[in-house]
């Protein structure tokens, strides 16, 4: 693939937590070179509390962001989407719209931190560490050498970045 500017969609279930962060770390680490975007299949309409919180203890604006559905971009033609990566399995299990661009796709699960239980301390923990995996998995991204992989070997990096972060018995 040539090098340049790259539009990433990344989708969940509510788009209130894990796609909203993955769109919040892209936007800041890769600003150079990418600009991420995020909706949901069945969008919450609204952002987590603690996604709000965790945001902004991280110095990002969460005003920006806003929990919306996938059929915004499916129906324009504007934004030509390069890469669209699934963040919830049950979303990745959904039949996804047709997006433009003819992205290319892969999964990078992440438990869901708003289906957290235990005390606040330990939900709390869950948004962390969901934005931990995240950030992890989209550093590896935006430091492929882009421009050096056909698109086969590009696809395989994507999906072995899925199974980043994940214990032994998940990512076999």
């Amino acid at each position: 693939m040539a090098g340049g500017t790259y539009n990433i969609l990344f989708l969940c279930q509510g788009n209130s937590a894990r796609s909203i962060m993955a769109e919040a770390i892209l936007n800041r680490e890769g600003a150079d070179h990418f600009h991420g975007f995020s909706a949901g299949a069945h969008p919450r309409g609204h952002l987590h509390p603690y996604t709000i919180d965790l945001l902004e203890s991280l110095g990002h604006d969460p005003s920006v962001f806003s929990s919306k559905p996938m059929e915004v971009y499916s129906g324009q033609d504007t934004i030509k989407f390069d890469f669209v990566f699934t963040v919830c399995d049950q979303t990745a299990k959904e039949s996804c719209p047709i997006f433009p661009g003819s992205p290319m796709t892969a999964h990078w699960g992440v438990p869901d931190p708003a289906g957290a239980t235990g005390t606040e301390a330990e939900i709390r923990l869950a948004f962390a560490d969901a934005y931990r995996m995240l950030r992890n998995r989209i550093s590896i991204f935006t430091s492929l050498p882009f421009a050096s992989l056909d698109r086969m070997s590009l696809q395989r990096k994507l999906d072995d970045i899925g199974k980043t972060g994940l214990p032994e018995s998940e990512s076999a």
